[in-house]
């Protein structure tokens, strides 16, 4: 089948949590032998959209990816001073337009190619439906629309045009069950093909552990979060709890990759690696004795996955449902809702080796069970099926 995504940020460097899941998707699809095309922008950068790689055509890990241009950077700053004002005030259905047009990425290139080529494609798969490129592009395409949503319960999506947004598409693949609950409050799904899917992670074989302690003179304990390092990603919070519980643990280090996105304070516990490719990734997830993920919003975490994949168990924001329910579905780590939580949980990991690696293996088949790539693609082969046959 012709195939074609449709995600706001798309390329290698490109590593927030929607678009890496848009692109893993995108090459095992097209790895699997279907005809796959990306419609996207050439913006690098989410917070201002800015223009970096070029307009055009290009073929990446076997998927034909079109750029087409933003016509407006975004002011972050003002962006989100209109969408504290339109959250909390009454509003029309113009201000809302003005709102979507406002968080962009701004791209009427890239809806008139939609437009123009929808016959020359069997399906069309959006990714993410906070952006203008899901709310305006599928306007564009009259059937065979999937929306990945990659949702977690914010403020937006009370606004009265998401309404549309969840009204238009035919297919609705969810990473998890809380995310699908926690849309169903909002939205009507009936008659609507549906299936909980997430992303594939890899099973690494035998990562090199002692190796990446080496390079970087790590010596255990230690903890590991990975991803992008932000307040908004919990990150500060997760510093905080941090240092409480460090009293009790002198010995103990919090180790950080990713990219670094918000100042930290300088103390000998804490260490920053940078941005590491998916083996040291791997490592790192196998070194540690917990991975910690912080974030209050999130609809599957990447991470976490991967830390399970590597049989290092979980902690993570009780806030999060999805995370909450990896713990629960799979046995495979704690959850905490403040400080007091943290450090009781983190004080229970640390202090139990059996514990962790009971956690740990539980993880392990839970992925193995749940993301690991062919049940991940049988799930989309599933998806196509139902869109070749009659309706």
């Amino acid at each position: 089948m012709k195939i074609a995504f449709v995600v706001q940020r798309y390329g290698p460097e490109v590593m927030g949590g929607s678009e890496l899941h848009c692109r893993l998707i995108a090459e095992r699809v097209a790895s699997a032998g279907h005809a796959v095309s990306v419609f996207t922008t050439c913006a690098k950068d989410y917070t201002t959209w800015d223009n970096v790689y070029p307009p055009g055509t290009e073929t990446f890990n076997g998927v034909t990816v079109r750029r087409f241009p933003v016509a407006k950077p975004r002011d972050l700053a003002s962006f989100n001073e209109y969408s504290d004002w339109i959250f909390s005030h009454a509003h029309t259905e113009k201000d809302e337009l003005e709102w979507l047009d406002r968080q962009g990425p701004l791209t009427p290139d890239l809806l008139t190619a939609l437009e123009k080529e929808e016959a020359q494609h069997d399906a069309f798969i959006f990714f993410t439906y906070l952006y203008y490129t899901t709310y305006w592009g599928m306007k564009k395409i009259r059937g065979r629309k999937t929306l990945v949503p990659t949702a977690h319960d914010e403020p937006a999506l009370r606004l009265d045009v998401m309404k549309e947004v969840f009204a238009a598409p035919a297919a609705f693949m969810f990473n998890t069950e809380s995310e699908r609950s926690m849309l169903g409050r909002h939205f009507s799904f009936e008659g609507k093909y549906q299936d909980i899917v997430g992303v594939g992670v890899e099973l690494p074989g035998h990562p090199d552990a002692a190796g990446l302690c080496r390079e970087h003179g790590l010596a255990p304990p230690f903890i590991l979060y990975a991803g992008r390092i932000e307040p908004g990603k919990g990150c500060r919070e997760l510093i905080e709890y941090f240092l409480e519980f460090l009293p009790r643990n002198p010995d103990l280090t919090l180790v950080l990759i990713g990219n670094l996105l918000m100042s930290l304070p300088s103390h000998p516990r804490l260490r920053y690696l940078g941005f590491v490719p998916p083996d040291d990734k791997d490592a790192a997830m196998a070194a540690a004795a917990v991975t910690v993920h912080p974030s209050h919003l999130e609809s599957l975490c990447m991470a976490a996955q991967e830390s399970l994949a590597v049989r290092t168990p979980i902690l993570v924001q009780e806030a999060a449902d999805p995370l909450k329910e990896h713990c629960l579905r799979g046995q495979c780590g704690l959850f905490y809702s403040n400080g007091r939580e943290f450090v009781a949980a983190l004080e229970l990991l640390l202090g139990d080796a059996r514990f962790r690696k009971i956690l740990g293996n539980n993880g392990y088949a839970y992925v193995q069970m749940n993301y690991a790539w062919p049940k991940v693609l049988a799930k989309y082969e599933r998806l196509f099926r139902y869109f070749s046959s009659p309706q």
